[in-house]
């Protein structure tokens, strides 16, 4: 596979941070990925943060950088094949009723484009988790139509409801808890993302992909309720795309 020329620096006393080019596409990451899972085979006590284009790898005391550089660099320098790595698509409704999609009706204006458009382009691709982070749960998705495009609004809100769809230049995401944000919510969701009460808080990874689907007012009524009552079975699939 090709490779990349990888910078690495200390990240405070306890990690390596591992950067690859500044670029964000599915063969950066993927290669993240992939070296993720080799060093885990010779180091399985670091704890590793994959994110768009780097790897954080971090210890529970400080470490030798120079020593774990070395070894790191070993391992790449190998080269490595390993078998396509099938992605996990998660399927995630989404409300675009004007009640959620607080800024549907300017974006729609913006874009100069109907609603239903809006939709069926938002919900046509596989999204790909490339981040994880800002809030818990957080997801940073790569994929959006570049029709779809549009800076952070200008004037921050202070609450943004649990659920809310939002887009942000080029990507798009859910906001896992209420919180401040500035991106433009077009919809909401009734999946929760991040359960500090599971085993696995999250159990979206980055790498997998994500498939929203359009659902009416009463179904994410009905959805809510089943998320409430423990019933709701959040699905996924496996992709060999």
């Amino acid at each position: 596979m090709d490779k990349f020329k990888l910078s690495y620096k200390p990240y405070g006393q306890n990690a390596l941070l591992i950067e690859w080019p500044r670029m964000i596409n599915e063969s950066v990451l993927q290669d993240i990925l992939r070296f993720k899972q080799l060093i885990a085979v010779d180091y399985p006590e670091l704890e590793q943060i994959p994110a768009y284009n780097s790897l954080c790898l971090v210890a529970r005391r400080p470490i030798d950088f120079e020593k774990l550089t070395a070894g790191i660099k070993a391992i790449y320098a190998k080269g490595f094949i390993l078998p396509k790595r099938n992605k996990k698509v998660w399927r995630i409704p989404v409300c675009y009723d004007l009640d959620f999609g607080i800024d549907m009706e300017e974006f729609s204006l913006e874009k100069k484009m109907p609603i239903r458009h809006i939709i069926d382009l938002h919900t046509e691709p596989v999204y790909t988790v490339y981040c994880i982070g800002f809030l818990p749960g957080f997801m940073y998705l790569g994929g959006l139509n570049s029709a779809l495009i549009q800076p952070r609004r200008s004037e921050p809100r202070l609450s943004i409801p649990k659920g809310s769809v939002g887009i942000g230049g080029t990507q798009t995401g859910v906001y896992p808890q209420e919180s401040p944000g500035g991106w433009n919510i077009i919809g909401n969701s009734p999946v929760p993302l991040f359960n500090p009460s599971s085993k696995k808080p999250c159990m979206i990874s980055v790498g997998d992909g994500i498939k929203f689907y359009p659902i009416d007012k009463s179904e994410h009524q009905l959805m809510t309720i089943q998320v409430e009552t423990k019933i709701f079975e959040f699905k996924s699939y496996q992709s060999n795309d």
